[in-house]
C-alpha cells in the first residue's frame, strides 16, 4: 500500500504500524455504518414482502434481530465464497449498478411524473446525473472484461438466474404503492 510505504519513510517501522491501526479503524467504522444500513434493507423489504416475513419484525430494542441475523449468514457465505480482492470486485460493480440504476430513476420519475414537488434538486441536471450514468455502466463493463472473477459470476447469474425478472414483475405487483400516502 502507497501509505505504508510513505508512512515507512518518514516514520520508519512505526509509521507502517500507525497507518495500518488508521485503516482499521476506518475499516471498522465504514462496516458499522454497512451492517447497521443494510439490515434496515432487509427490514423494509420484508415489510413490503419482498423478503422473509420474519425480517419485518424488530426486538424490544426496536432492532431488525432476524434482518441482522440474515445478513450475517449471507455476509459469511460471500466470505468463504473466495479471495477479498474477488469481493471487493463484485461487492463494487453491485453497489455502483444499483447506483446508475437510482439516477436513472430521477430521469423516470422527471419523465412520468413532472408534477411532484422535488424537495432536492438533482445538481447539474440533466448533464451531470447523465454522465454519472455513463461513468458508473463503463466502471462495470470494464470490471466484466478486465477481472476473470467477474466475468465467471456474471455469466453464472445470466445462466443460473433466469427467473429473475419473472420473480421482479411478480415482486412488482405485490408492492405497496406509495403514491396513497
Amino acid at each position: 500500500m502507497t501509505g505504508c510505504r510513505t508512512a515507512s519513510q518518514f516514520f520508519g517501522n512505526a509509521g507502517t504500524y500507525v497507518i495500518a491501526i488508521m485503516i482499521m479503524i476506518s475499516t471498522f467504522g465504514c462496516n458499522n455504518g454497512l451492517i447497521l444500513a443494510g439490515a434496515r434493507v432487509y427490514n423494509a423489504m420484508a415489510i413490503d414482502k419482498l423478503f422473509f416475513k420474519k425480517a419485518a419484525t424488530l426486538n424490544r430494542y426496536a432492532v431488525p434481530e432476524y434482518a441482522l441475523w440474515a445478513q450475517f449468514v449471507m455476509a459469511s457465505v460471500l466470505c468463504l465464497s473466495g479471495k477479498y480482492g474477488d469481493l471487493l470486485d463484485m461487492i463494487s460493480f453491485v453497489v455502483v449498478l444499483f447506483y446508475a440504476i437510482t439516477i436513472i430513476g430521477i430521469f423516470k420519475l422527471r419523465k412520468t411524473r413532472p408534477d411532484v414537488e422535488r424537495p432536492y434538486k438533482a445538481f447539474g441536471y440533466p448533464v451531470l446525473p447523465a454522465i454519472y450514468i455513463l461513468m458508473a455502466l463503463v466502471f462495470c463493463i470494464f470490471l466484466i472484461i478486465i477481472k476473470r472473477c467477474m466475468r465467471d459470476r456474471v455469466g453464472n447469474c445470466a445462466v443460473g438466474n433466469p427467473g429473475l425478472l419473472p420473480e421482479y414483475r411478480r415482486a412488482k405487483k405485490r408492492m405497496i404503492n406509495y403514491d396513497s400516502y
